[in-house]
């Protein structure tokens, strides 16, 4: 017995209890997390998180069980608004995302949307939403209409404004941050996920006014997120627990009412994004699948039941519908100049090919740059994408690439590119632009973005 309670105890029990106590609804948000507690001789801050998991350091002993309170909400926030995990989608967006900076507005965000609550107590060093606004962006905006205003992301594009200190193009990943590095033993006797990013890989950026009023801000709080990249899900699962979490704080806010923990219903709630291999599947089996012909040499059933009339009134003819014989066809056109992952290839490529397999179409696939390098024709259910090179660094010029596609009267068009050229020719196939996520940010010149994570 003694054994079996043990395993649900840990330094965050007590801070719990009064959480579920003051606030049952969205203080039971803590109940939904996992709880740690690392060794005594390990040096880490008094609470981080991966996303998943709140870690207890032995200086969470320390504090009064007020501060405990304080402190656990924090995490147990951050997991829920998934401040680690959208780190990690940031960065693979746009390339180099500083942790601490990111780690002190999301901080501001959480410290604004609890710091209203009389029993708990924040350090003294908590950084509030408005301050940051007022010192870094010159913004004077109260606390109530800022939580309705600013996610985490738009805070830090808003922020960084970090200069490259060489002027050598863009950054390869990001860094962590210069308070990046904790880490700490883990559960089950592994180690806690440690700080994404290694400043070793990235030369540092210069801060700019803003970024270094930001860091100055934080500069007595420690880096709380400690983002797991290899913890992270399929995109599937990632959109289902941001769905869950944004329903279990709504949930939470309203149980609770006047006694909730979150002050209002904050921009920052975690957004449910639909993986696009399902927004690929849904839109091209739709305009794959086979229309009913019209058929003027049978009738309609209708009409052949009432046998041409009504009462002593001849029907007008109606004519039936027959099974298309025409094949669907999809075309695929590939920019070879830009850059594409192996491993989204593949899951692109398998994508594609399942589609044409269960939709029976055919597949006309367009390989080229600045011009037509390849045609190939796929019979249904028999294409081939995975063994497609990519030069890089070349010019694109989508005009011919599309004018070729259309020449084959296809249905619907992917373009996998990364949007860097005109297309001064329009089908009148609708078309979806493939982009990988580094490139989300350029502008389709017409039809629908796809985003490739």
């Amino acid at each position: 017995m003694l054994e079996r309670r043990a395993l649900y105890e840990h330094r965050g029990t007590r801070a719990i209890q009064r959480m579920v106590e003051c606030a049952p609804s969205t203080g039971g948000l803590a109940l939904w997390v996992n709880h740690h507690d690392l060794p005594a001789d390990r040096e880490a801050p008094a609470v981080m998180t991966d996303g998943h998991t709140l870690y207890y350091g032995a200086a969470f002993e320390q504090l009064s069980l007020e501060q405990q309170v304080g402190l656990v909400a924090h995490e147990v926030l951050h997991i829920a608004l998934r401040h680690p995990q959208r780190y990690l989608d940031l960065r693979r967006l746009i390339g180099d995302v500083d942790l601490k900076l990111f780690n002190v507005c999301a901080d501001a965000i959480i410290n604004s949307t609890i710091g209203h609550l009389s029993w708990l107590a924040l350090p003294q060093s908590a950084v509030q939403l408005d301050q940051l606004l007022a010192r870094a962006l010159n913004l004077q905006q109260d606390v109530e209409t800022a939580l309705l205003s600013w996610d985490v992301e738009r805070l830090y594009r808003a922020i960084d404004d970090r200069q490259d200190n060489n002027q050598h193009g863009k950054q390869d990943s990001g860094r962590s941050g210069q308070s990046g590095e904790a880490s700490a033993d883990g559960a089950q006797g592994g180690a806690a996920p440690q700080a994404a990013g290694d400043q070793s890989q990235a030369p540092a950026r210069q801060d700019g006014p803003r970024a270094a009023q930001v860091r100055e801000l934080g500069a007595q709080t420690p880096v709380d997120l400690v983002p797991d990249e290899e913890a992270q899900g399929a995109p599937e699962q990632e959109a289902e627990q941001a769905r869950e979490w944004s329903e279990r704080i709504l949930r939470g806010h309203a149980g609770d009412g006047d006694f909730s923990m979150l002050r209002s219903l904050i921009a920052d709630l975690p957004r449910s994004r639909t993986p696009w291999e399902q927004v690929l599947r849904t839109r091209l089996a739709r305009d794959l699948a086979r229309k009913p012909d019209v058929s003027w040499s049978r009738p309609t059933r209708s009409y052949i039941a009432n046998q041409g009339r009504i009462g002593s009134h001849r029907l007008p003819f109606e004519p039936g519908f027959s099974p298309s014989k025409a094949v669907p066809r999809l075309a695929v056109i590939v920019d070879v100049s830009g850059s594409v992952d192996d491993r989204l290839m593949e899951r692109f490529a398998t994508e594609i090919e399942a589609i044409t397999r269960r939709q029976e179409a055919a597949l006309v696939l367009v390989i080229g740059d600045d011009r037509v390098r390849k045609v190939t024709l796929f019979e249904p259910g028999k294409a081939n994408l995975r063994s497609i090179e990519f030069s890089g660094g070349g010019g694109t010029d989508f005009a011919p690439l599309l004018r070729e596609a259309d020449r084959h009267r296809p249905d619907i068009g992917v373009v996998l590119t990364d949007l860097e050229g005109p297309a001064e020719f329009r089908p009148r196939w609708p078309v979806i632009w493939a982009v990988p996520e580094a490139y989300a940010l350029n502008v389709q010149p017409f039809g629908r973005k796809l985003t490739l994570s």
